[in-house]
C-alpha cells in the first residue's frame, strides 16, 4: 500500500518556509554494511510498522552509523529526501527470503528521491542511548552533534543553548533504566562524585495534579541509584535562566567534583548517536540494531 509522495525536493522557498516543521526530519539507525548497500543500490530504507515514530511522515530521514562501519561510525553522515513511504510485508521486502519468520510482519517501506552526504557529519560526543529523533530542517542544517538535534520544547532549547555556551556537558533526551520502569532525562550531567539530572518542567504539564505523583516517584527512583535531579520551571528558564538557573546548575556540579569524560568519545573521531525507545536503538552493540 503506498501511501503517497512526501513532496517534491525542497527547493530554496520551501525550505525557508517549512524549516521550523515538527518531524519534517527523522534520524534513524543505519545497522549493518548490508542495509547501507541497499540504500545506496536500491534507494530505500525500512522501519517496523508497530515502531514508527509519532511524528509521522517524515520529508527527510538522516541515516545515524554504528561502530561497524569504521571511519564513518559514530556520526550521522548521509540524509535523503523522502520520494515516497509504502506499507509492505518484509516478503514484499525480501521476496528472495518468503519463509523468514517474520516475512508477514508489515513495514514501512521509505524510499529516496537520492542519498547525499552532510557537509559535515553530526557527532555524538558519548555513548548512549537515545530516542528515536524527528527533529525540524532548521535544527538538521544547523547541528554539530545530536544533542542539537531534538526537537522536544522550547524550554529545553533555551537551558541547552545556556549549557552549550558554557561548555557544560550535558546529554539531553538521556534514556535511564531504574528497576522495571525506563525514565527520559531532559538533560544528563557526568559528575566526578555523581550524575544530575536536570528537568525544564513545563508550566501547564507538571503542574497537574495527576503528575505530581508521578514526578515524585520518578524522582525518588533516581536518587536511589545516585541522580540528583534539579527542577526548572517555565518562568524561572525564561526570566531567570542566567541568574538563578545556570547558577543552581554549576554549584551542583562543583560540590559533585565537577564533570568528567569516562564514557565520552574521543575528539579526534567520528562520533554519533543511537536512538531506542518507541523503536530501533542507536546504541553501540548488536542485536539492537535489527531492523526487524
Amino acid at each position: 500500500m503506498t501511501l503517497g509522495a512526501i513532496g517534491d525536493p525542497m527547493t530554496t522557498k520551501t525550505v525557508a518556509s517549512s524549516m521550523d516543521a515538527r518531524g519534517d526530519v527523522l534520524v534513524a539507525i543505519l545497522p549493518t554494511k548490508a542495509d547501507f548497500e541497499i540504500l545506496q543500490a536500491q534507494g530505500w530504507y525500512r522501519i517496523p510498522a508497530d515502531k514508527a515514530p509519532k511524528r509521522w511522515p517524515p520529508r527527510w530521514v538522516a541515516f545515524y552509523q554504528p561502530k561497524v562501519f569504521g571511519p564513518e561510525a559514530f556520526a550521522i553522515n548521509y540524509y535523503g529526501h523522502v520520494k515516497d513511504i509504502r506499507r509492505v510485508t518484509r516478503r514484499e521486502l525480501f521476496p528472495e527470503i518468503p519463509y523468514h519468520p517474520k516475512a508477514d510482519h508489515e513495514y514501512y517501506q521509505i524510499r529516496l528521491d537520492s542519498l547525499e552526504p552532510l557537509p559535515r557529519p553530526i557527532v555524538s560526543a558519548r555513548w548512549r542511548r537515545i530516542l528515536f529523533i524527528p527533529t525540524t530542517w532548521a535544527k538538521f542544517m544547523r547541528a554539530e552533534e545530536i544533542n542539537d538535534l531534538f526537537d522536544e520544547s522550547p524550554l529545553e532549547d533555551d537551558l541547552w543553548a545556556e549549557l552549550k555556551a558554557l561548555q557544560i556537558n550535558a546529554e539531553r533526551q538521556w534514556l535511564e533504566q531504574v528497576e522495571s520502569s525506563y525514565y527520559v532525562l531532559d538533560f544528563a550531567i557526568f559528575c566526578e562524585r555523581g550524575r544530575l539530572d536536570l528537568e525544564a518542567d513545563g508550566d501547564t504539564w507538571h503542574a497537574r495534579s495527576d503528575r505530581i505523583p508521578l514526578d515524585n516517584r520518578r524522582d525518588n527512583l533516581l536518587q536511589s541509584i545516585g541522580w540528583r535531579v534539579m527542577r526548572f520551571n517555565g518562568r524561572q528558564i525564561r526570566e531567570e535562566i542566567a541568574s538563578y538557573c545556570i547558577p543552581q546548575v554549576i554549584g551542583a556540579i562543583s560540590q559533585l567534583g565537577g564533570t568528567k569524560d569516562e564514557g565520552r568519545i574521543p575528539r579526534g573521531l567520528h562520533y554519533s548517536a543511537d536512538g531506542i525507545a518507541q523503536q530501533l536503538t542507536l546504541f553501540e552493540s548488536g542485536p539492537e540494531y535489527d531492523l526487524d
